[in-house]
């Protein structure tokens, strides 16, 4: 779903970025990061660190978080033929996406020109004991499988013993034991994503306890974070921009703090750019009535243009340039108003993407 008709080229998002800003590592204790503050309406910022978003947060507000929790969705199989089953034939890396059905897994494969429909992958423990069994049951384009998986006990348990953390392309390292932990928000509970709601890294419990205590009201929602968050943008222009869809719930009380803040007029404040999408792909469904329970999928691409029905906030962290996370943000603000805060935040080396600092914009 692509909304709006800006007429914006994609080579408009770009901004000069040093490698040596792109945060390799978590800071050393979560929370600790630095924030840029942006008023949109007038486009002035101002710098700050996270510790400070409590006192920025009023009695009142509505603050929603992402509660989707990372699986270890990096896997390394080799390769037997169907008809040749104990002849290995290479170490394959599998990236699990997204679930399609029952056993059923969406994945990115490489080398993928080796891994044909028919052919079984073999997933190993450490002590070389055999934990999931697949087989490539469809073919898509750059790299991308459909794989079946032999039913076992407990899925998410073997993918706990086998997997790695999926750490986006940019961590130019392997993962290590503490990305288990710091890969991961606190309040992380329904499990699904391939990639971390980021926003949501900075926040401690003691911190959501300070939130709380002020007479902030928090609510839920769940938005799977797949790997087409990282996917480059194949287009020129904006408005030809397809994301892949993604799942999402609206559980019942979200819905009616919604509702209830909205008609309180009580600022809603999104942790996150998939909050934004979630709430504001919701809200398109119900055609300007209250906000609904739901749960679907959404392949909403949100740029310039776009008429915000729901947030009135948003804290977020640094995107990459030319992706449809810069452009949303740029959508809830303004293009020039975000590529100045960029602009300084590259001067002030704040550090980007995942594991970097943050932003929030009122």
């Amino acid at each position: 779903m692509n909304l709006s008709g800006s007429g914006l080229r994609v080579a408009d998002f770009n901004f000069d970025l040093p490698a040596g800003l792109i945060a390799q590592h978590p800071p050393a204790e979560r929370g600790q990061s630095r924030m840029l503050v942006m008023d949109r309406a007038n486009g002035v910022f101002r710098d700050a660190h996270f510790s400070d978003f409590p006192s920025l947060l009023r009695p009142g507000d509505l603050l929603v978080l992402n509660d989707s929790r990372v699986i270890p969705a990096r896997l390394f199989a080799r390769r037997t033929l169907r008809r040749e089953r104990e002849k290995p034939t290479g170490r394959i890396e599998v990236m699990l996406t997204e679930q399609a059905g029952e056993g059923e897994w969406r994945a990115l494969v490489q080398p993928g020109r080796k891994v044909a429909i028919g052919e079984q992958l073999v997933f190993e423990s450490p002590s070389g004991q055999i934990a999931l069994e697949a087989e490539v049951v469809e073919r898509g384009g750059f790299g991308e499988r459909l794989l079946r998986f032999a039913p076992v006990k407990d899925f998410y348990a073997a993918l706990e013993q086998i997997g790695h953390i999926p750490l986006p392309p940019y961590i130019r390292r392997e993962d290590a034991l503490e990305d288990r932990e710091r890969y991961q928000t606190v309040f992380a509970r329904e499990r699904g994503s391939v990639a971390a709601p980021t926003a949501g890294l900075h926040f401690t419990s003691a911190v959501l306890d300070a939130i709380a205590a002020k007479g902030v009201e928090i609510a839920r929602v769940t938005l799977h974070v797949g790997l087409g968050t990282f996917a480059p943008l194949r287009v020129d222009r904006v408005d030809e921009v397809r994301l892949h869809r993604e799942h999402y719930t609206i559980p019942q009380g979200t819905a009616e703090s919604v509702n209830h803040a909205k008609r309180e007029g009580r600022r809603i404040i999104a942790v996150g750019t998939t909050v934004v999408r979630t709430l504001e792909a919701a809200a398109l469904e119900t055609d300007g009535g209250p906000l609904e329970a739901n749960s679907g999928e959404t392949g909403i691409f949100i740029q310039p243009g776009f008429q915000f029905r729901i947030v009135n906030g948003l804290l977020t962290n640094f995107h990459l340039p030319q992706s449809s996370l810069l452009i949303l943000v740029s959508a809830f603000a303004s293009r020039e108003g975000v590529l100045a805060a960029y602009a300084h935040a590259v001067t002030k080396s704040y550090r980007f993407f995942s594991y970097g600092d943050c932003m929030f914009l009122t």
